[in-house]
């Protein structure tokens, strides 16, 4: 039984031989077979990569895509690097006007993947390199005239993690055609893809040309809204740091910022503060500690910034300032043009002084309340010979540091009340009310109307100083509650009483014309019978400045 049993399983294995070798056969030839396609993919890697690149970005954009290079190595991996990549904004490439598209340009990239995934769909990749990227956002549109750019989700055949991109710009065009695009230097930028339908991930680096220095900004961008970019969201935080404001002709200082903000590429809502612990205007050279908060909308159909408002604070004064920032390009001067309401109802005039006139110490102290409307025009000159101002200003309680103004002023005091002049070293020193209409421009601080009163004295005048200091000029009435022969003593007393009456007007004891000149350190008081209003031509121009 045992050799038949051996015979029967000797039988069996030609037939087991058969089948293995027919099993072998069958298995050498599918693994040949996946090797022709392994080495046809691999040998097509090229075409096939740049097919689903291109295929990716159509169906992402639903738009036209144009790729000049593109390389394919599979030496390690496969790794990839292309050049001229253009991404339309519509299936017309001339649905805008030239310049504004494409929509997105790319002078390099590159990334790398494992083998295996090539024969995914989609393909995974974890990083891509962008070098020199362009964003064109394109003016705002109706909705009809993006017909090319639609929203519904098509296959991506690729799909990738993260983008690290150097050198990038985002151009955001104006309708204004006497505008150029509002644009933003990226130096680096880094996105990561959170989620299907999500927004990216970013941190950027911004390159600030003016005050020269890198914002870094953290936030979310998107989803891209494909029918209308202008309104794709955008949100996150900044910080500025050690910006030097020298490289703005006209002030100084070491300027930093921190803020949020929130809203579209059409429009952003910022809310910020800024501090700058040694801000100096080039006029005075004083530092003082500047610290601001603000709220500003930034308005992408041309880059106008509007301020709502700012709030400032430095030494003991503090004001607020609302206004528009606008841009201009032709026929104005390049640059940007400041027009800002400005209201300080708490602040002191010596502030206002030392960080305006060179003067040391400034020539008076007290409250002041002051509006004004500030203008800072375009242009390559100082802050201080472009900078305009006109509004008005009260200064309660003043007191003058010039010990040699003080004393005219409290003399002044007691002999226009008729007091005996030996009581000056006596008396307190007098206050002096002061207010006034003034218009600043060209360096020269100028009153169409400046009130001034200390006890027993009235005096209004009109004219303006430079604020370096160097030159006062102002010619006005002075009415005196004495008469003039009460204003001395003695023989010339009596000689000045049958003169009294031709003195006296508007019911005042005396009322004489005035004039102050000179300068700061050494001014000059006296009559001024025989002014001829000199600067006349001055006045008029400062009283169509302060109406504007």
């Amino acid at each position: 039984m045992r050799a038949l049993r051996t015979s029967s399983e000797l039988a069996k294995t030609p037939l087991r031989l058969k089948l293995l070798k027919a099993i072998g056969i069958a298995a050498l030839i599918i693994i040949a077979v996946g090797l022709v396609g392994v080495w046809y993919m691999i040998g097509h890697a090229g075409p096939i990569l740049r097919a689903r690149v291109i295929q990716t970005l159509s169906n992402r954009f639903n738009s036209k895509v144009e790729l000049a290079g593109f390389q394919v190595s599979v030496l390690h991996g496969i790794e990839v690097t292309g050049s001229g990549l253009e991404i339309y904004g519509a299936k017309d490439p001339n649905a805008y006007q030239p310049g504004i598209q494409p929509l997105i340009e790319i002078r390099e990239f590159r990334f790398q993947t494992a083998l295996r995934n090539l024969f995914r769909s989609p393909m995974h990749i974890d990083t891509v390199y962008v070098q020199g990227m362009i964003l064109n956002v394109p003016p705002k549109q109706s909705r009809q005239e993006l017909t090319g750019i639609g929203s519904k989700a098509r296959r991506m055949t690729i799909l990738v993690h993260k983008f690290l991109c150097e050198d990038t710009r985002l151009l955001i065009n104006t309708i204004n055609p006497e505008k150029p695009p509002l644009e933003f230097a990226i130096s680096e930028l880094k996105m990561k893809e959170i989620g299907p339908g999500q927004p990216l991930q970013f941190d950027a680096t911004l390159v600030n040309p003016k005050p020269v220095g890198d914002i870094h900004s953290t936030g979310l961008f998107g989803p891209w809204q494909q029918d209308s970019p202008r309104d794709t969201p955008v949100q996150g935080e900044y910080s500025f740091n050690h910006a030097d404001l020298g490289t703005i002709k006209g002030i100084g200082g070491t300027l930093s910022s921190i803020g949020q903000y929130s809203g579209t590429l059409n429009n952003i809502v910022v809310h910020g503060t800024t501090d700058t612990p040694d801000f100096r205007i080039a006029s005075s050279g004083h530092p003082v500690s500047l610290h601001t908060e603000f709220h500003a909308v930034v308005d992408g159909t041309c880059g106008d910034t509007y301020l709502k408002p700012v709030k400032a604070s430095f030494l003991h004064t503090s004001f607020t300032a609302s206004g528009s920032v606008v841009r201009l390009e032709k026929g104005h001067g390049r640059g940007h043009d400041i027009a800002l309401d400005v209201v300080l109802d708490r602040g002191r005039i010596e502030d206002l002084l030392r960080l305006g006139v060179r003067t040391d110490p400034p020539i008076m102290s007290g409250p002041v309340d002051l509006k004004t409307k500030l203008r800072l025009s375009p242009g390559e000159e100082s802050v201080a010979n472009r900078l305009q101002l006109a509004g008005d200003f009260h200064v309660l309680y003043a007191h003058f540091s010039n010990k040699k103004v003080q004393g005219k002023l409290n003399s002044l005091s007691l002999r226009s009340r008729g007091e005996k002049q030996s009581r000056v070293e006596h008396e307190d020193d007098v206050q002096t009310d002061l207010q006034g209409v003034f218009t600043l421009g060209d360096g020269l601080l100028s009153f169409s109307s400046l009130h001034f009163l200390v006890p027993g004295t009235q005096v209004d005048m009109k004219g303006g100083y430079s604020l370096d200091g160097r030159e006062f000029n102002f010619h006005g009435k002075a009415r005196f509650d004495a008469k003039l022969s009460q204003m001395t003593t003695g023989w010339k007393s009596i000689l000045l009483k049958p003169v009294d009456p031709f003195f006296s007007k508007n019911g005042a004891g005396t009322e004489v014309p005035i004039k102050i000149t000179g300068t700061q350190s050494e001014p000059r008081f006296g009559l001024d019978f025989h002014h001829k209003e000199e600067h006349e031509g001055a006045v008029k121009k400062a009283d169509t400045l302060s109406k504007r």
